[in-house]
């Protein structure tokens, strides 16, 4: 009866992804993520809670009437969604130039160790 002998345990998915994990590529890549997230979270949060403190201390300045009908509390509610839309353009944006290429990179660090 004849073995052979592969040379050890054929390597697992777990193994491949735990190396990519510790990568620098990898590190690079969640450091460029935190960098875009954590402050546009922070400013939009800051944003948000300006209109809610305003919406419930400054009555007098929020209701002052703009054009017609529509107030200074409007305008903030409405630019909400503005700020939301404006935010993820400049996601996607940042995306695309800064985090794609390093994704894209270890990607095909992965792919080439399982072919």
């Amino acid at each position: 009866m004849s073995t052979t002998d592969t040379g050890g345990p054929p390597e697992t998915s777990e193994t491949i992804w735990e190396r990519a994990h510790e990568s620098t590529e990898f590190r690079e890549l969640r450091s460029r993520l935190r960098r875009f997230v954590f402050p546009m979270t922070a400013v939009f949060l800051l944003w948000y809670l300006l209109y809610v403190l305003l919406a419930d201390y400054a009555h007098g300045f929020m209701s002052t009437k703009v054009v017609g009908n529509i107030n200074v509390g409007l305008i903030f509610g409405l630019l909400q969604f503005v700020s939301t839309f404006v935010i993820t353009g400049l996601y996607v944006r940042y995306a695309n130039r800064k985090l794609d290429p390093v994704a894209e990179k270890i990607r095909e660090d992965i792919e080439k160790e399982q072919a």
